[in-house]
């Protein structure tokens, strides 16, 4: 019997050992691969639908499908943009004069920088008004037989003095002051060539300048400015209003822009004409052309992720990290059933995108016919609109939609009671049309439950121009203003009638003060606001200022506001939602945190943190597994030694023993 030496190689056999051991834990790793794979695949398509969402929620705009393109027929003499609420049409547009600023020149002076006058406090006050009758001579600038009446802006007051009596000082005093009114210095290399010009910062015939210089006689001379008497500068520009005729209709208005003339149509008039141009109003197409191309291209790049997400090569035979996956499965399912489905209650001519030109392909990618979509858009834009947009039509003009229902459908509304403003008014006929400083100057004003103090400019008025005063000083008070509140101001047989331009309730007008009794007399009028009533589908609504809200039933949630009108039935308002407002809906409550995906990715997460824990489990036995088998094949190989020494010894002892012979 012979046993070799032991020789073991107890790291090999222990390496090759803990291999096997450890194969459970690179399963575990394989299989957290896979989750963590997953979980990408499910942000790539939560990234997807949100750039789907993109082109659809512009789809859901309805003033997308109201847009309003103006075209001019003469770039040169106008411009025009219009808004959702232009009519479509021409309009024959001829421009006489364009509006402009005022322009006034001192006489020259040899320095710009040399002192004019002893340095005597000077005062100069500037009035803004309309220059009226007599004749201008354009070789001197300046009017003859002219009247100057003041617009009711009030008068600005300058002090010049040692500190500031040069051009330049005068200028920069002028500048600081801020009054309306900007000062240039100009070198027009004459032998004086040195000139103050002057210019009011707003335009129109009703901003020319007054100058009355009281103090220094050199500066009286050089500045002093009266266009119905002494002119001691020179006009080189006419303050004069924008003049021009619409459809033949004249027009004069006190800028160059004009935005309350055609409704939704803001005009920029660039140059007078000779011959008329054209204004044209129309749909603008390409609006909702682009949106529509940008929703079908949204759908096709979701379409792809899904796709390359669930897709299986049958050359590799590998299927996609989300192959056969269900949430998948739902949400595209999910997808087609909105897009298969007609749009209920759309009251237009479509029902499907099919009937505009949009077709979903075999491959599951979304075709646009461009040229059926665009016939739709022309021959009826309001009923595209019907068929994306959650839109609101009513049958009654002074009924306007503004916020859906829980439900699509036809809902009657009756108006019991309108909404109206608070207002302020006088009881009797006022005389007073002089504001003097510290006397009747001061209101203290509360709209809308908001209060203020307003101080009107000292002067002379005409009914008119008072009430324009009184609106002015109000709606700049910044505590109203900030508020978003503002009023509306006219004479009237009981002298001055106070409105607040909110509806409802909440609309209240309250002044006092000193110059209240001159505007109001002893026992004004209060009359505050009151909000609609009515019922919307024959149940009452809740009624905040001119609006009408469907507190119950089918119609729940539905907001109506009435504009005017007369109380009684008042016709039907029609709400529906299309594929846009649905599609919408659908992928907000997919990528919300309760949604499908973000369920779907904590159920993974959840999985994950059980691979870790099992793991942590299983390597944590590896080290104690190791040591055992080192233990033992260590034992073994001790066993090996120890049993081949005893071999040798017992093979020696033998070869000792006598041979027989």
């Amino acid at each position: 019997m012979a046993i070799g030496g032991a020789n073991l190689d107890v790291n090999g056999i222990v390496g090759q050992l803990m291999s096997l051991e450890q194969r459970p834990v690179a399963m575990l790793n394989k299989k957290e691969a896979d989750y963590q794979a997953k979980i990408s695949a499910y942000g790539n398509i939560s990234s997807a639908l949100s750039g789907f969402q993109t082109s659809v929620q512009e789809l859901t705009k309805l003033e997308k499908f109201q847009s309003q393109k103006a075209t001019s027929s003469d770039a040169t003499a106008f411009s025009a943009s219009a808004s959702g609420k232009a009519a479509t049409g021409s309009h024959s547009i001829s421009i006489s004069s364009l509006a402009q600023t005022q322009k006034l020149a001192v006489a020259g002076q040899e320095s710009d920088v040399t002192s004019i006058g002893t340095g005597q406090a000077t005062k100069l006050v500037f009035d803004f008004g309309t220059i009226a009758g007599g004749s201008f001579d354009e070789a001197s600038g300046k009017y003859k037989d002219a009247t100057f009446s003041p617009s009711g802006q009030g008068s600005k007051t300058l002090t010049i003095d040692s500190g500031n009596n040069t051009l330049q000082g005068i200028r920069d005093a002028i500048n600081a002051a801020k009054m309306g009114v900007t000062a240039s210095v100009i070198n027009d290399g004459s032998a004086a060539p040195f000139k103050l010009t002057l210019s009011p910062t707003s335009i129109g015939a009703s901003n020319s300048l007054k100058i009355s210089v009281t103090g220094e006689d050199a500066i009286s001379k050089l500045l002093s400015h009266d266009p119905g008497g002494t002119q001691n500068l020179s006009q080189t520009a006419t303050a004069q209003n924008a003049v021009f005729t619409v459809d033949g209709v004249t027009i004069n208005k006190t800028g160059n822009s004009v935005a309350d003339v055609i409704p939704g149509v803001t005009l920029e008039l660039l140059k007078t004409t000779t011959t008329p141009a054209t204004l044209t109003v129309g749909n603008d197409s390409s609006a909702i052309t682009n949106s529509v191309q940008g929703f079908v291209k949204g759908y096709n790049d979701l379409n792809k992720t899904l796709q390359d997400m669930s897709s299986y090569n049958a050359a590799t035979k590998q299927g996609a990290v989300l192959q056969g996956d269900s949430t998948l499965r739902v949400l595209q399912s999910q997808i087609r059933a909105v897009l298969n489905t007609p749009i209920s209650n759309s009251g237009g001519a479509y029902t499907n995108l099919t009937q505009i030109g949009i077709t979903l392909q075999k491959d599951g990618t979304m075709a646009l016919d461009t040229a059926k979509l665009n016939t739709a858009i022309t021959k009826n834009p309001n009923d595209v609109a019907s068929l994306f947009a959650t839109v609101g039509t009513s049958s009654d003009p002074l009924l306007s939609y503004t916020s859906a229902a829980n439900s699509t459908g036809t809902y009657p509304v009756n108006v019991t009671k309108l909404a109206s403003k608070g207002s302020m008014g006088g009881c009797e006929e006022v005389e007073t049309l002089i504001i003097d400083a510290g006397e009747n100057d001061a209101l203290d004003v509360t709209v809308n439950g908001v209060s203020a103090s307003v101080v009107l400019t000292p002067g002379t008025y005409t009914e008119d121009s008072l009430a324009t005063e009184i609106q002015s000083k109000i709606n700049g008070a910044s505590t109203l203003s900030s508020a978003g509140i503002s009023v509306s101001v006219v004479h009237d047989q009981f002298g001055y009638l106070v409105t607040s331009n909110t509806v409802g309730s909440k609309s209240s007008v309250e002044i006092t003060g000193t110059g209240a009794l001159n505007l109001f007399g002893k026992s004004p009028v209060y009359t505050t606001g009151t909000d609609v009533e009515g019922t919307i589908n024959g149940s009452p609504a809740s009624g905040s200022g001119q609006t009408l809200t469907a507190i119950s039933g089918a119609a729940l949630g539905l907001k109506v506001d009435v504009s005017g009108g007369a109380v009684g039935e008042r016709g039907k308002v029609n709400y529906s939602q299309g594929y846009a407002h649905i599609l919408n809906q659908l992928i907000t409550s997919v990528l919300a945190q309760e949604g499908q995906l973000e369920s779907r990715k904590r159920g993974i997460n959840s999985s994950i943190k059980e691979i870790e824990s099992r793991r942590q489990t299983l390597e944590q036995r590896l080290p104690l597994q190791e040591a055992r088998f080192r233990k033992q094949y260590s034992s073994l190989e001790t066993s090996l030694s120890n049993m081949s020494k005893t071999s040798s010894y017992l093979n020696q002892q033998l070869s000792n023993l006598p041979r027989p012979y």
